[in-house]
C-alpha cells in the first residue's frame, strides 16, 4: 500500500511499502480517512529517534486517526461495516502484569502506532484490534475523531492531578499538549487554567476558550501572574507540558502547599529539580505517559459539546501532499496548532 514512509532522518516518502493486511477474529479493517501531524511523529522526522526509541529502518509514521470499518473479523460485536471510528494507538499485551493493574500504557510490550518498529497509519487500510476501536457518534467529525488521541493525553493529566471542582491550575508550555490539557483541567472541574508560553499567537488562540488565563512570559512573570490571581497561595494544580528543562527553574513556586505538580512534558535533557522546594510545601508529583482506560472518556467529552477542539485545527492536506505537510509541521509556525492530513475527500 502506498504510505508516507519515514526512511531516515530527515528523509519521507509516498510509496509503496508492504504492510500486516491480515485480519483475525477479533480485529477490524479501517479505511482511514484523517490523521493529524504529531509532535512526535515530527520529532522522529527531524531527529530519528525518541530517547531509547531509534529508527533503525522504514516507519510508516501517523497515530492520531479517524476512518470507517470496512471488515471486521468473525468475533467482533459492537462495530459493523460502515462505523466511523477513532483508534486508541497503543496495542498493550493484555496479559501482561502492567495489564492486570489497569496501567497498560507503561507495558513494557505496547506495541504503538509510528514508535520504532511499529508502523504507523498514514496509508489507506489499517487492521486494528476491536476492542481498541471506538464508534464516533453522529455529531463527531472525521477530523474530531482525530483529536481524540491527543486529548486523551490531556485528559489522563487531568485525571492523574485528581481535580476538586474550583481548583485553580497552571499549565506551563501552550502547545497543542498544553492546550490540550488545560481544556481537560476545566472539564474537570477546574474554576480557571493560567496558561504560560513565549507564542503570543499560540496564547491567543489558548485565551479565546473561558477559562483559559493567557500569561505571555516574554513580558510578564508567571509566579507574579499567579500570586496576584491566588492572594498568595499558589495554584492547587502545575502540569509541566513544555518539555523545557527552563520551565524547571521555579517550577514549585507556583504551587500551593500541599498541591500538586503533574509532568507531562518529556525534557530531551537533563532538569535542575527544586527537591527542596518541593518538599517543603509536601508536593505531590505525578507523571503521565500517554494514557489508559480513558479514550471512550475523551470521545465523551467531545460529543457532549463541551470540549471544541474545531478551533485546534489549523489546516488540513491531502494525503498527496503529505510531505509538504511535515515540512510545515517541522517550521514551527506560531499560528499552527494542529495539522491534518486527509486521507480521502468527502465525509464529515
Amino acid at each position: 500500500m502506498e504510505a508516507l514512509v519515514l526512511e531516515q532522518k530527515g528523509v519521507l516518502a509516498l510509496r509503496d511499502i508492504d504492510l500486516p493486511t491480515d485480519i483475525g477474529p477479533d480485529d477490524v479493517r479501517i479505511r482511514i480517512h484523517t490523521v493529524g501531524i504529531c509532535g512526535s511523529d515530527v520529532h522522529y522526522y527531524t531527529h530519528g529517534a525518541i530517547g531509547p526509541f531509534v529508527l533503525r529502518e522504514p516507519m510508516v509514521l501517523g497515530h492520531e486517526a479517524a476512518g470507517t470499518v470496512v471488515e471486521v473479523g468473525g468475533n467482533v460485536q459492537g462495530l459493523a461495516v460502515g462505523d466511523r471510528v477513532c483508534m486508541e494507538p497503543g496495542i498493550p499485551n493484555l496479559s501482561s502484569r502492567a495489564s492486570k493493574l489497569g496501567i497498560y500504557n507503561v507495558d513494557p510490550d505496547v506495541r504503538f502506532w509510528a514508535t520504532p518498529p511499529i508502523h504507523g497509519v498514514l496509508t489507506p487500510y489499517v487492521v486494528h484490534p476491536a476492542a481498541f476501536t471506538y464508534k464516533l457518534p453522529d455529531n463527531v467529525s472525521f477530523a474530531e475523531g482525530a483529536m481524540v488521541e491527543p486529548f486523551a493525553i490531556g485528559m489522563q493529566a487531568a485525571a492523574r492531578a485528581r481535580i476538586s471542582p474550583g481548583d485553580v491550575a497552571v499549565v506551563v508550555g501552550c502547545g497543542p499538549i498544553g492546550i490540550m490539557v488545560a481544556l481537560a483541567a476545566l472539564a474537570g472541574g477546574c474554576a480557571c487554567v493560567y496558561v504560560s508560553d513565549f507564542s503570543a499567537e499560540k496564547l491567543a488562540i489558548a485565551g479565546r476558550y473561558p477559562g483559559i488565563i493567557p500569561v505571555n512570559i516574554g513580558g510578564q512573570d508567571l509566579n507574579d501572574a499567579v500570586q496576584a490571581g491566588t492572594a498568595g497561595w499558589g495554584a492547587d494544580i502545575v502540569f509541566e507540558a513544555s518539555g523545557s528543562a527552563k520551565a524547571y527553574s521555579g517550577l514549585f513556586d507556583l504551587v500551593r502547599p500541599g498541591g500538586a505538580v503533574v509532568l507531562v512534558g518529556l525534557p530531551v535533557q537533563p532538569v535542575s529539580f527544586d527537591v527542596s522546594g518541593a518538599i517543603a510545601r509536601e508536593v505531590r508529583i505525578e507523571t503521565v505517559f500517554r494514557y489508559a482506560n480513558i479514550f471512550d472518556r475523551a470521545l465523551q467529552l467531545i460529543a457532549s459539546g463541551k470540549v471544541d477542539l474545531r478551533p485546534l485545527i489549523t489546516e488540513t492536506f491531502d494525503f498527496a501532499e503529505s510531505i509538504a505537510a511535515f515540512e510545515r509541521a517541522a517550521a514551527g509556525r506560531p499560528t499552527d496548532v494542529k495539522l491534518h492530513i486527509r486521507m480521502e475527500a468527502g465525509g464529515h
